[in-house]
């Protein structure tokens, strides 16, 4: 039975990663908030896996504030974001689509000698998938970095976070509620803060592109 969890947490590691995958090698707004929404509901299937294998119940609530606000609620708002600021436009990243790819390999290898020492340490049955964990957390900063478009800065941003709670699940082998409820809160705020920020450089250059916020230098 241990195994099969294992097998199974490593499973819906694997597809958190690829869905960060997915965001270098797609392009297109539509195409980054699916991935999104896939990832999210990969985290929340896990934590609901999580918390059937331990008997905490607090788990399934947890899993379901994922799917319902990561998985829903966040990816509705970010289409109508997309929609009403036109962002069909493509706007190139810093770095193009093959060397993101490689780079994010280089990512998630570089997260599996990081969590080395940690997963050599624990006795958890997730520990194999805690260096998948990191990885999406470093693909997520590299996304952040090299993307031009502030909406997919902010997509970012998310995978981000969603990079530290897959974490957090497979480090600990579940987070409470309360805290939970706390990051949850903290997401919400800092989607709204950056949402604000989004609709101000476009109203400000009519365009998406954080590099017009270099004629503010000037």
């Amino acid at each position: 039975m241990e195994s099969l969890f294992s097998q199974l947490a490593m499973l819906g590691s694997s597809l958190a990663l690829i869905a960060s995958f997915l965001l270098l090698w797609r392009r297109g707004i539509p195409a980054y908030i699916d991935a999104f929404v896939l990832q999210s509901l990969a985290l929340g299937a896990t934590t609901a896996l999580v918390g059937h294998f331990t008997g905490n119940p607090e788990l399934y609530l947890v899993a379901g504030l994922l799917t319902a606000i990561k998985g829903v609620g966040i990816p509705l708002l970010l289409r109508r974001m997309a929609r009403r600021l036109g962002s069909g436009r493509r706007v190139p990243p810093y770095v193009n689509t093959a060397t993101s790819l490689l780079v994010g390999g280089l990512l998630v290898l570089l997260a599996y000698v990081v969590m080395r020492p940690v997963v050599q340490l624990s006795q958890l049955p997730t520990r194999a998938g805690m260096p998948l964990a990191m990885g999406l957390i470093f693909i997520s900063l590299f996304v952040v970095v090299s993307r031009r478009h502030a909406l997919t800065q902010v997509i970012g941003f998310l995978m981000l976070e969603n990079g530290i709670a897959l974490l957090a699940v497979l480090g600990t082998y579940g987070i409470p509620l309360i805290v939970e409820i706390g990051v949850f809160l903290d997401v919400l705020m800092g989607f709204l803060v950056m949402q604000i920020f989004v609709y101000q450089i476009h109203e400000t250059f009519q365009s998406l592109d954080v590099e017009q916020l270099n004629r503010l230098r000037r």
